[in-house]
C-alpha cells in the first residue's frame, strides 16, 4: 500500500468509534419521513492523517418504532473525530450502527465530503425505498 509523503499524524483505530453512545426513543409513526443533517462530522484520513470533514444526511422511516436521540448522535459522531477511517468506510459504519439500533432497513446515509485535491466525494449507503 502506498504511503503519503510528508508529515504523518497519529490517529486511533475504528475500535474508538463508540456506538454505545447512540440512544433511541419510542415513536409510532411508521410513515413519517425523518431527515437529520449536520455539517460537523469529522474523521481522519488513514492515508494522510489529515482531517476529513463532511456533511452527513440521515434519512429514515422509523419502521422499528424508534427515533434517534440527537444529543446521543452528536456524541457518537464526536467519537469518529480522531479515528482513521476512509470516507466510504465511515459512511458504511454509520449506516450499520444506525440501522441496527433503529431496527429499520428504510434508512439512507449520505456523506458529502469537503473538496480535497480537487475531488468532491459523496457516499450513499442504504435506501429509504425498501
Amino acid at each position: 500500500m502506498a504511503k503519503a509523503e510528508g508529515k504523518i499524524f497519529n490517529y486511533d483505530d475504528e475500535s474508538k468509534i463508540n456506538a454505545d453512545f447512540l440512544e433511541t426513543f419510542p415513536f409510532e409513526s411508521l410513515d413519517q419521513y425523518i431527515k437529520t443533517e449536520t455539517n460537523e462530522f469529522s474523521a481522519v484520513c488513514p492515508f494522510s492523517g489529515l482531517p476529513d470533514l463532511a456533511k452527513v444526511r440521515i434519512e429514515y422511516f422509523p419502521a422499528g418504532g424508534k427515533c434517534i436521540e440527537l444529543k446521543s448522535l452528536k456524541y457518537y459522531f464526536t467519537s469518529f473525530r480522531s479515528v482513521g477511517i476512509y470516507q466510504e468506510g465511515a459512511t458504511k459504519r454509520i449506516y450499520d450502527d444506525l440501522s441496527s439500533i433503529l431496527e429499520t432497513k428504510k434508512i439512507q446515509i449520505t456523506t458529502i465530503y469537503n473538496i480535497r485535491g480537487g475531488f468532491k466525494t459523496t457516499c450513499i449507503e442504504g435506501s429509504i425505498n425498501n
